[in-house]
């Protein structure tokens, strides 16, 4: 018998043809192509975008205005990508406004040039001038955002950025027939830059927005807004997956549907132990997922989905509640005319217990593969509140006693510096620009919950806290009842963080086992939350309330975290195209 030929009816097989020298080559060549094929999903793929900052007239409400969209679309458009893949956002400014893009819960590893928040990693992009930002997804998936980081043009200029896992990776939880994203939002009949520059003019509190949106839809519980409702059309016995957003400028917010318990199985883009609910509590800038299963056939009923604000303050705010449609499939448009309209029924305003039953629950999976790596030591503790600003010489001014609404941490109310702050922290020119001593603890310390100082006044400063290479840090942020206590959605850019504070049992415990992990973290009315995380990202790092108006207000600061040793482990360099201030 002779090498490389078939004993049998003349058809080759592979065990043969893998004897002979030419085919040797051939399982060579196979093999090296199976390779680049592994290597191409390893590495994922480069996807571009382009994001064109214009001005397009909306209608809500029966008002129209003209108003900054990214491609002229409110919500702005959805972004998918996959994990590990490389992303390109081409930003072109056609608008009069300054703007830059922040891309929400993105680490950011190496490439903080590309986080956004204006005057800290980048000046913003001018009047007819173009910034590319380039990113790649490392070791995250799920739900994210993006959104505007400059004034309070994200009321506009936002879109949900998903990122699905590697190909060949399923989801811990059953596979969803359909995933729908859900974004909450606002408007306002006016423009929210003047808004905004008004409050901070006068130093009174911002006007509210007149309504809530769902998809950027107000719903049939507003005037004039019946046909600008968001309806998810479903079928029977199916599960939906809803990667709800928070895009709201100023308010958590309840959700629910009626009649329907849904399961959550993520936050800010990390998987949790999945547990059942009826009631969801989501933060400004904070993303939740949840499965919702269809009953298992057409209930002939329609459903509300509804949302109305959470909020302990003593400022006004928009107290209204938005409502989409969830409708089977199954019934026809003439009989679901006639067809019951159930409404769910949400938590009073003020209803910390549902907030904090909700809160309670979200574990990390702190499995094998999604680990719950809770750093042990390290140390700060930051006050975050209200205050206030003298009122100017020649100027009445509106806020407490004649006085401007200010915010701060620790008693230091940021100030925009000259240059951006990674810039000057990359050039090693931080004199006159940033000071590296903000405060590790409060200055002044007194009964934080209790009665206020008599000097309510803050200071203003950019200062930020320097932290070495892979620092573990421990923060705890008390909420002060400077000019009314309430919560604050405190969020952390290029880094996620463990809330370790167990809300069930003693206040002095901490959960070191499976807290879950988060970006966004609520510090209660009149209360405290702690979280852990591992500074293993150099650049500089916002941290702020995401209550616009708190921020605006001044309620931020910055973390610079240096290089480390390694290649690896050190900033990338600038791109040419760094906007310039």
């Amino acid at each position: 018998m002779g090498l490389g030929r078939p004993e049998s009816n003349g058809t080759e097989s592979w065990a043969w043809r893998a004897e002979g020298p030419h085919t040797s080559r051939v399982e060579l060549i196979l093999s090296i192509i199976i390779i680049i094929i592994i290597i191409i999903k390893a590495t994922g793929t480069t996807r571009h975008f382009n994001f064109d900052i214009r001005l397009r007239n909306m209608t809500r409400l029966c008002h129209t205005r003209s108003m900054v969209t990214v491609n002229g679309q409110f919500p702005g458009p959805k972004t998918v990508i996959r994990e590990g893949d490389r992303v390109v956002v081409n930003v072109v400014n056609h608008v009069q406004n300054n703007i830059t893009i922040h891309w929400h819960g993105i680490r950011q590893f190496r490439s903080g040039w590309a986080d956004g928040p204006a005057y800290v990693t980048q000046c913003p992009i001018q009047t007819g001038q173009s910034y590319v930002y380039s990113f790649t997804i490392v070791g995250q998936r799920g739900t994210l955002w993006w959104h505007a980081h400059h004034s309070w043009l994200r009321a506009t200029v936002y879109g949900s950025f998903v990122i699905l896992p590697k190909r060949g990776i399923p989801y811990p939880f059953p596979k969803p027939y359909k995933e729908v994203p859900i974004l909450f939002g606002e408007w306002f009949n006016e423009d929210p830059e003047a808004i905004i520059a008004q409050a901070l003019q006068t130093g009174a509190g911002p006007n509210v927005s007149e309504a809530y949106t769902i998809n950027g839809l107000p719903g049939p519980l507003y005037n004039c807004s019946t046909k600008d409702t968001f309806k998810l059309k479903v079928k029977p016995g199916k599960a939906y997956l809803l990667r709800l957003i928070n895009a709201a400028l100023n308010d958590d917010l309840f959700f629910s549907i009626a009649n329907l318990s849904v399961t959550v199985v993520e936050t800010d883009a990390n998987y949790v132990k999945p547990f059942d609910t009826d009631i969801i509590l989501i933060g400004p800038g904070e993303t939740t997922n949840v499965l919702l299963r269809t009953k298992p056939t057409s209930p002939n009923a329609t459903f509300f989905m509804a949302a109305r604000p959470y909020n302990t303050g003593l400022g006004t705010i928009d107290n209204t509640t938005v409502a989409g449609l969830l409708e089977y499939d199954s019934s026809s448009s003439t009989s679901r005319k006639k067809l019951p309209l159930l409404k769910p029924t949400l938590p009073a305003i003020n209803d910390t217990a549902a907030a904090a039953n909700f809160s309670s629950k979200l574990r990390s999976l702190a499995s094998t593969q999604f680990p719950a790596d809770v750093p042990r030591t390290g140390s700060f503790y930051f006050t975050v509140g209200l205050g206030t600003s003298p009122c100017p010489r020649n100027q009445t001014c509106q806020g407490p006693n004649g006085t401007k609404f200010a915010a701060s941490i620790n008693n230091v109310s940021f100030a925009f510096p000259s240059m951006a702050l990674l810039q000057a922290h990359y050039l090693g020119q931080s004199k006159g620009v940033y000071a590296a001593d903000f405060p590790r603890n409060p200055p002044f310390p007194f009964n934080y919950t209790g009665t206020p100082p008599n000097n309510t006044f803050v200071t203003n400063g950019t200062k930020v806290a320097v932290l070495p290479f892979n620092t573990t840090v421990e923060l705890v942020m008390q909420d002060t009842s400077i000019q009314g206590a309430e919560s604050h959605p405190l969020h952390l850019h290029g880094n996620n963080f463990y809330p370790t504070k167990d809300p069930t049992k003693d206040p002095a415990k901490f959960n070191l086992l499976d807290p879950v992990e988060r970006n966004t973290v609520g510090v209660p009315s009149g209360g405290w939350a702690a979280i852990r995380f591992r500074a293993d990202n150099p650049g500089v790092w916002l941290m702020h309330c995401h209550f616009d108006v708190h921020l605006s207000w001044g309620l931020r600061m910055a973390w610079v975290v240096n290089d480390g040793p390694l290649p690896s482990q050190k900033l990338l360099p600038p791109p040419s195209d760094l906007p310039k201030c």
